[in-house]
């Protein structure tokens, strides 16, 4: 069972096997990625949406690897879909990936893109570099933190 992201139909695919997605899936997209999305449907691919625990698990997990920053309510809630039922997440979106790596969840890129490793993203302060584990205003100077790649 494959769980589709909006990638999949931007990079003018069709699923071949059972699939599903979420209906929000559909607002993401525009012009032809929007007819190969109804298409799909028509075709027997499923609208779901996943339970709020897995939601909250996602989220959980996403905070723990830096992700959650960069993750909208719709990239969590289509890991969380694939976590609840234990599918492989189609998708271009590394941030997605990690997370759903962290879970256990077997991913697949939707074009070519597929994350080699996992990571654990930290977030540095712009004005002093102080290094935090989520993102927020510093502490020590009030700058705001970004996303750094981990070393």
């Amino acid at each position: 069972m494959l769980v589709i992201d909006s990638s999949f139909f931007i990079e003018d695919r069709t699923p071949d096997e059972p699939a599903l997605t979420l209906p929000e899936v559909r607002d993401e997209l525009e012009d032809t990625s929007r007819f190969r999305f109804d298409a799909a449907v028509g075709e027997g691919m499923s609208l779901e949406t996943p339970p709020d625990k897995a939601v909250r698990r996602v989220r959980e997990t996403a905070r723990e690897t830096g992700d959650e920053s960069v993750l909208s309510q719709t990239d969590l809630r289509l890991v969380a879909l694939a976590y609840d039922e234990d599918a492989t997440l189609v998708t271009d979106d590394y941030a997605m990936q990690n997370v759903a790596s962290r879970l256990g969840v077997e991913t697949r890129g939707a074009g070519k893109d597929q994350i080699d490793e996992e990571r654990d993203w930290r977030y540095q302060c712009a004005g002093c570099g102080r290094v935090y584990n989520e993102k927020k205003r510093c502490d020590v100077c009030g700058s705001e933190t970004t996303r750094k790649n981990p070393s």
